[in-house]
């Protein structure tokens, strides 16, 4: 049976009662807290195993237990322990070693039920700090149990007792770092027994000795507790006072070089405890360091709500190309599948297109390349390179015995040529889908045929053209848009306000709680950034603005508040018809890789059809959708 205490205990104070800053719900995060004003949840977790992902076909690991002690000022606040069903046996090792049984957790509550209940306990989106011995450990599991439970992980600060010890602790005094040898070490009240309350007890013993030690270190905030951890340089904790002054709101922050040139641009919902992060270690990566090490200077731009920080950043990352970030920077470099203006078009590659009417864009030229060719195939648009003028036939310059021949018709006038033409733009348009109808057909045909690498390879392609077909189609149905406003909750009991226009983000804004947001919208709008579009994809828009904006308005509670006469819709016959297909097909394609893999079908000279390509992958866009499993996205940041 599982054993659940919430146990909840006031805070003693001599005098008179002063809430907290956690208590009162103030916005201020751990950084700026003393350390006995600051909330710690000391978690510990029992679990079936160390695999937190599914690794060669085994199942990841479970939960079986929780524990965790929530205190403040040296005072235990609340306690909470339950066991978990893991929906599988326990193994032996690990009943030996906890004492845990298959039959204990039977009649528990699966991690479904136990995570919100935790998260609510622990308070982090209040400012609780999470603290674990090996920390990695537990928050692994625990971000994996919220991705199960499809729970938004709130991103708590993490403080690893293990490196606080390694830190605090000589080697002398303390060879080993475990948890029971720190337990032994100081004496703690409760010693670990391999048990979720019992070894969260233990922790927090041994937390609040660690921080003993420091004292007299100038170590009184959580943030110069984060500071004294190994890998903080000195240089980093120099540089703190760069994060003096930014604003708590959201925005966007540039660090500096000695010639004033942008070294980082990045994005936060609250500046000041981003920018700080850089400076006590949060971030691990070494290029960070080495980016702070030769920083300045830190500018910010205040933002309305996050979805403009986001925008903002992606127009400042095209603008400065800063070297320590790594990607949004190059917009220019993409690729893109473009008709050509001459009297017999064609499918041509280019960086730039010089209107609307483009497939992409694309990260590596060889997918746009497969794609043009795909698209020409199915189409009847010409392949060949050769000059033709309006009163020139197709056909008579072009080698009948290539290896891929021409796929336009031969000896034909550009006005009958035009046919093909027409075709091609109405599937980039998204008014007829029949090219990719013939494409998915030949796909089955060549399976049909055995003839599994000819099919497996106009699979992939076609797949990558759907995908990218649709993905365009959608952009540029929200790009055609002159106005369009909406609306999102702010958790607050207000409201995120954005105006876009042709795609972009012309105004934002942000209607408190107790607010009418009309009055705010039409002040916005009043004074919202005119659009003009320009011959290029998009009208001239940041790609990778507009998918973001577009995830942004297809978010669960994001109302339109107001949208042009027109309407916003996707066209009828667009390559989404068939996205169910390219889904099933890309997941069919990575299942049939992890099964080649394996030793059982490296002995058959020729897989199956179901096996290479899974029934519902080939068969139509009627069949079961599958998850996407993404390999080569021609274009991620659009999702």
């Amino acid at each position: 049976m599982s054993v659940v205490t919430l146990n909840v205990t006031a805070v003693a104070v001599r005098g008179a009662t002063q809430l907290s800053f956690a208590d009162a719900g103030s916005p201020f995060t751990p950084d700026e807290l003393s350390l006995r004003e600051t909330t710690f949840v000391v978690v510990d977790l029992e679990t079936t195993g160390g695999r937190t992902k599914t690794t060669g076909g085994t199942l990841p690991d479970a939960i079986t237990e929780i524990g965790a002690v929530k205190v403040r000022g040296g005072a235990v606040l609340g306690e909470l322990a339950t066991l978990v069903d893991p929906q599988r046996s326990i193994p032996p090792q690990i009943v030996q070693l906890t004492g845990i049984t298959t039959a204990m957790v039977t009649d528990a509550p699966t991690i479904d039920a136990v995570l919100p209940m935790f998260l609510e306990f622990a308070g982090f989106d209040r400012g609780a700090v999470l603290v674990a011995h090996n920390a990695g450990f537990d928050v692994g599991f625990l971000r994996a149990a919220a991705q199960h439970c499809d729970i938004a992980w709130p991103r708590p600060q993490v403080l690893c007792t293990v490196r606080l010890a390694r830190r605090v602790l000589s080697r002398e005094e303390a060879p080993s770092v475990r948890l029971a040898s720190l337990a032994r070490l100081f004496a703690v009240a409760t010693q670990p027994t391999h048990r979720a309350l019992d070894d969260a007890r233990a922790t927090v013993d041994v937390l609040h000795a660690l921080i003993e030690r420091v004292g007299n270190q100038g170590v009184h905030t959580y943030a110069d507790l984060r500071a004294y951890l190994p890998g903080v340089t000195p240089m980093q904790r120099r540089k703190r006072v760069l994060a003096e002054g930014l604003p708590r709101r959201p925005g966007v922050y540039l660090f500096r070089g000695p010639a004033g040139e942008v070294l980082y641009i990045g994005t936060a919902v609250d500046l000041r405890r981003r920018v700080n992060q850089y400076f006590t270690g949060a971030d691990p990566r070494g290029r960070m360091k080495e980016m702070v090490a030769l920083a300045t200077a830190v500018d910010h731009v205040e933002c309305a709500h996050p979805v403009e920080a986001g925008v903002r950043e992606l127009r400042l990352l095209a603008a400065h190309g800063p070297p320590y970030n790594r990607r949004s920077k190059f917009p220019q470099r993409w690729w893109w599948v473009a008709l050509t203006e001459e009297a017999f078009p064609r499918l041509a590659v280019v960086r730039a297109p010089r209107h609307d009417r483009a497939v992409g864009p694309f990260r590596a030229r060889a997918d746009a390349a497969d794609t043009a060719a795909l698209l020409a195939r199915f189409t009847g648009l010409r392949t060949c390179t050769n000059r033709l003028g309006r009163s020139a036939l197709h056909g008579p310059l072009c080698a009948e015995a290539e290896v891929s021949p021409c796929p336009a018709a031969r000896d034909v006038t550009a006005i009958q040529y035009a046919a093909a033409v027409a075709r091609a733009a109405a599937l980039i348009d998204g008014t007829d889908n029949t090219a990719l109808t013939a494409a998915v057909g030949q796909v089955s045909a060549l399976a049909d045929r055995h003839h599994f690498e000819s099919a497996a390879r106009l699979r992939d392609r076609t797949v990558t053209a759907v995908e990218t077909l649709w993905r365009g189609q959608r952009l540029r149905g929200l790009a055609a848009l002159p106005e369009l406003i909406a609306a999102a909750p702010d958790g607050q009991g207000g409201y995120h306000l954005a105006v876009i226009r042709h795609g972009q983000l012309a105004a934002a804004g942000c209607a408190r709680r107790g607010v009418p947001p009309m009055p705010v919208i039409d002040a916005i709008v009043a004074g919202a950034q005119a659009i003009l579009r320009t011959p290029a994809p998009l009208g001239g828009a940041l790609v990778e603005e507009t998918a973001l904006i577009m995830r942004w308005l297809t978010t669960a509670g994001v109302r339109l508040v107001r949208v042009a006469e027109d309407g916003w819709a996707s066209p009828l016959r667009s390559a989404g018809a068939w996205s169910a297909w390219a889904a099933s097909a890309r997941s069919a394609r990575l299942a049939a890789e992890q099964a080649l893999r394996q030793s059982d079908l490296l002995a058959e000279p020729h897989p199956s059809r179901e096996q290479l390509f899974g029934r519902t992958g080939i068969d139509g866009p009627t069949g079961a959708g599958q998850p996407v499993l993404p390999r080569r996205q021609p274009f991620s940041a659009a999702g």
